[in-house]
């Protein structure tokens, strides 16, 4: 039954200004715009080959990244920053990215572990899943016949050699050598591989030698011997230490016959040296001078250098200094350097903050787990974060972090299988109780099935997959 009222509203209306009618204006869109309403049919940004870290949080898509695949075209350098709190993901993240560029055959990877407890590395596990005995550096065990690496090795250039020798006396004493200090070390380092033929040389023949100078040697150089002793004795007392101090063992003796550089996964376990101490950047410029020359080959195979506490190479000026030249020269053969620091201000706010620049300058993928506010500001204006990311890293829950990759910023949350669960998580048994591992492994039977289904749904099932 019609309303009178409404009727007679009608009619008033129509005669005073006539019929109107709504008109729809026609809907255009771009493709652009029709993405960012419809993030799921968003593409991923980084490309289909590599590695799958996870999900974009925001568009739900999979996470691929590989820096071999985007070197040139999207990432000018291949090398790699990992920041955050102890806590949030950060060695789960690097485990399960070096397990999963494992599958591919011609990568290879060697970690600098300084990091364990119950006296061995946090590595371990994962050594002996795949059947690798992990080389430890510890003074105690290299006295009895334990691994050993020799600063004066053959197979380093003799420049290398001297510039190692000079590092190792600087990290040392926290400041550069002087001149007379550095000819008398370049003195004693000429003549010790001038004159020793049948066997390495090794640090005690360079104590030695400055200790006890050659006549000839100071005579070739119009200057007194007493000039010389004095000069270098500084320099033996601090490389005295490798050879009769708390580091003895380690670096005064040949190389230990038999390290496998061939292996795919080289461990290097630093769990044995106190973190703190002015012997780990030593220790760290040691083993990287000595893999500069004996692993780094040009052959076809792609490889990754992790290191973690990295702040013992980016804050030290010198060990910084022998660092950027194998980060440039590793880009010519395949190397991909990953860098693992917990404060990013402890480093650019350091003594080495030109030479920390100029190393996180080469890192052009950078990833960010949750950090206090003020951390995360100053994370932003050094890393040149755009605002919105800096916002959310703070509110960051662990297993998501912040990815810049040359500029494609993304939310990525990490993802970990059940089987790789147990090699990644080695504290939970005395972190958790048994109702929170069931949650998580709950969790990671959702994640396993969720990366599994990423894969089938951007690549199908083919066995020729490039994602990995």
């Amino acid at each position: 039954m019609l309303d009178p009222l409404a009727t007679l509203t009608d009619a008033f209306t129509s005669f005073l200004f006539g019929k109107v009618e709504t008109t729809r204006l026609p809907v255009r869109t771009s493709t652009g715009q029709a993405q960012a309403v419809y993030l799921p049919t968003a593409a991923p940004g980084l490309g289909d080959s590599g590695v799958i870290i996870g999900r974009e949080v925001y568009s739900g898509k999979g996470y691929i990244y590989d820096p071999f695949q985007l070197y040139g075209q999207q990432l000018p350098a291949p090398h790699w920053l990992v920041l955050g709190e102890s806590g949030n993901g950060k060695s789960a993240l690097e485990k399960t990215y070096v397990l999963r560029q494992l599958r591919f055959r011609d990568r290879q990877v060697v970690v600098l572990d300084a990091q364990g407890e119950d006296g061995v590395g946090e590595w371990n596990l994962i050594a002996q899943q795949l059947g690798i005995t992990p080389i430890r550096l510890d003074p105690m065990a290299a006295l009895d016949g334990g691994i050993r690496l020799n600063p004066l090795d053959p197979a380093i250039t003799t420049t290398g050699q001297l510039a190692l020798l000079r590092t190792i006396i600087e990290v040392a004493t926290g400041r550069g050598l002087d001149e007379r200090a550095g000819f008398a070390l370049k003195v004693a380092h000429a003549y010790v591989n001038e004159t020793i033929r049948d066997r390495q040389p090794v640090l005690t023949d360079i104590v030695e030698q400055l200790r006890h100078p050659e006549a000839e040697s100071a005579e070739s150089m119009n200057v007194d011997i007493d000039d010389v002793r004095a000069w270098g004795l500084d320099v033996a007392l601090v490389l005295d230490r490798l050879v009769d101090g708390d580091l003895r063992g380690m670096f005064d003796g040949p190389t230990t016959a038999g390290i496998d550089l061939d292996a795919p996964l080289i461990v290097f376990d630093l769990s044995h040296i106190d973190r703190n101490s002015i012997a780990m950047p030593i220790l760290m410029a040691i083993v990287g001078v000595w893999l500069e020359h004996t692993w780094i080959r040009p052959d076809r195979r792609k490889r990754i250098f992790l290191v973690e506490e990295a702040w013992h190479i980016i804050n030290s000026p010198f060990v910084a200094q022998l660092f950027q030249r194998l980060l440039k020269f590793g880009r010519r053969l395949g190397l991909s350097f990953v860098a693992v620091v917990h404060h990013l201000s402890d480093v650019v706010d350091g003594a080495a903050a030109k030479e920390a620049a100029a190393i996180l300058k080469m890192a052009s993928t950078r990833t960010i787990y949750a950090q206090k506010a003020d951390e995360a500001r100053a994370t932003g204006r050094v890393l040149g974060l755009p605002r919105w990311a800096v916002e959310i890293i703070p509110t960051l829950t662990p297993g998501i972090a912040v990815w810049d990759v040359n500029g494609n910023v993304q939310v990525v949350k990490h993802l970990v299988t059940d089987a790789e669960r147990p090699l990644v998580y080695t504290d939970r048994a005395m972190t958790e109780d048994g109702d929170t591992a069931r949650d998580l492994a709950a969790e990671a039977a959702v994640a396993e099935r969720a990366a599994a289904a990423m894969e089938a749904e951007f690549y199908g099932s083919s066995s020729e997959s490039t994602v990995a």
